[in-house]
């Protein structure tokens, strides 16, 4: 039991540290003003793993490396104290659980994206003239534009966001087929 419990902790806290790495790099890379209070919160929830990174990774081609590394570090380290606590070596990891790391990597980033769809739907109807609903219209934008150039209009009601949803879905079935073909079990991160 306390194995369970602390897989389930350690899968929490990166998740949440991961998927706010992969939120900064994609705020950075939509140009998402750094002094709104979304950003700011990111940006101090990070701090501390991106800055000692940018001085070893510097960012290229408008894509923050350090968050992305960082993300995925986070993911190794992670799966390798999943793994320490189930009583087998990390090093047992090597070289797939580097993989499987960069595949969760992947699916936070997934998931990120479907919680802020998701959260962009529900304050449509909430309150659309929110500040976070700004943030969340130019975060979502660069994956909900080309599904709505090639939607049909449909008299006011944007049913991008539901494709997009289905659409990240059908992505998480396969990367968690590929993660069991890749490692045998599905990743508990």
């Amino acid at each position: 039991m306390f194995e369970e419990i602390a897989i389930y902790l350690i899968t929490i806290i990166s998740s949440l540290l991961g998927a706010a790495l992969l939120l900064r790099a994609w705020a950075q890379a939509v140009r998402l003003a750094p002094n709104n209070p979304f950003s700011r919160a990111v940006y101090q929830a990070t701090n501390w793993l991106v800055l000692p990174l940018r001085r070893v990774l510097p960012g290229f081609a408008g894509i923050d490396w350090a968050c992305i590394v960082g993300a995925w570090l986070t993911a190794v380290v992670a799966l390798a104290l999943a793994v320490l606590i189930r009583g087998y070596s990390p090093l047992l990891l090597l070289p797939m659980g580097l993989i499987v790391a960069l595949l969760t990597v992947v699916k936070w980033g997934l998931n990120l994206m479907l919680w802020l769809t998701v959260l962009m739907g529900i304050l449509s109807w909430v309150n659309p003239r929110t500040e976070a609903m700004w943030a969340l219209q130019q975060l979502t934008a660069p994956l909900l534009n080309p599904i709505r150039r090639r939607l049909p209009a449909t008299g006011g009601i944007d049913f991008s966001l539901l494709v997009l949803i289905i659409l990240i879905q059908v992505a998480l079935m396969v990367l968690a087929r590929a993660i069991f073909a890749l490692y045998g079990f599905q990743s508990a991160l």
